[in-house]
């Protein structure tokens, strides 16, 4: 289990926009699995919405794509690099995220050429699902 120190170590968000608290497993250029314990305290619930507070689908969006820079990032030849949104693609959104929730985030690379690549996503929330969808990322 990496916390958030190990995991600043390998991608460069920081608060307050790393939006992964700790990964339970990666493997290099493969896949990750992470996790975001939703917190009433999030600066976005100020806004979004006030006496209804959701997580916003972008930000759930965030955090898959950041548990994916994971994967892509650990790789030696990648250190140092960053992981660019290049598209969003089949993203739906299934469920309403809110505070208390745990969201399991689990990214599989399933296409690669060159500097430019395709993360498989899925969000859960005890097992059932919040989000899912393709996201391309470009390494600069």
């Amino acid at each position: 289990m990496l916390g958030k120190d190990e995991i600043k170590d390998i991608i460069p968000q920081r608060e307050p926009f790393l939006m992964i608290d700790e990964v339970e497993e990666y493997k290099p250029g493969e896949s990750a699995i992470a996790y975001k314990n939703v917190d009433a305290s999030e600066w976005y619930f100020k806004g979004h919405f006030p006496g209804n507070p959701i997580m916003p689908g972008v930000l759930i969006t965030e955090a898959l794509a950041q548990t994916g820079a994971v994967a892509i990032l650990s790789m030696e030849e990648n250190k140092g690099k960053n992981a660019l949104f290049g598209g969003i693609d089949k993203m739906k959104f299934k469920k309403v995220v809110v505070p208390g929730d745990r969201l399991k985030l689990e990214v599989k690379i399933i296409k690669r050429k060159g500097p430019i690549g395709v993360g498989e996503a899925i969000a859960t929330v005890d097992g059932v699902v919040a989000a899912k969808g393709e996201l391309t990322f470009a390494l600069v």
